[in-house]
């Protein structure tokens, strides 16, 4: 049975009619899918929302971010100015 097509060894078997019938009854229920369909695009919706959401919340905290480097940045030379001159005086360099 090697070269059979698949109709006929269905034939053969005596279940030929019963898988057209199953094939037919698994794809009968229209309103079932337009409900999935239905279900998909709203789920599609909802996940692209929280996409722009999170995407705008992510540019926010990385400007936060960049502003608080920047502040860190001029502190930073500040407490370096402040100890040199500390030590300046300390060493009576000045």
């Amino acid at each position: 049975m090697q070269g059979t097509p698949v109709s006929t060894v269905d034939a053969e078997a005596g279940n030929g009619s019963a898988n057209s019938k199953a094939r037919v009854g698994c794809c009968s229920h229209p309103s079932d899918v337009a409900e999935v369909k239905t279900d998909l695009r709203t789920l599609d919706t909802m996940v692209d929302h929280v996409n722009h959401t999170l995407s705008a919340k992510i540019d926010s905290l990385k400007d936060e971010i960049t502003s608080a480097k920047i502040w860190a940045l001029v502190l930073y030379i500040a407490l370096a100015a402040g100890m040199f001159g500390t030590m300046a005086r300390g060493f009576g360099w000045l």
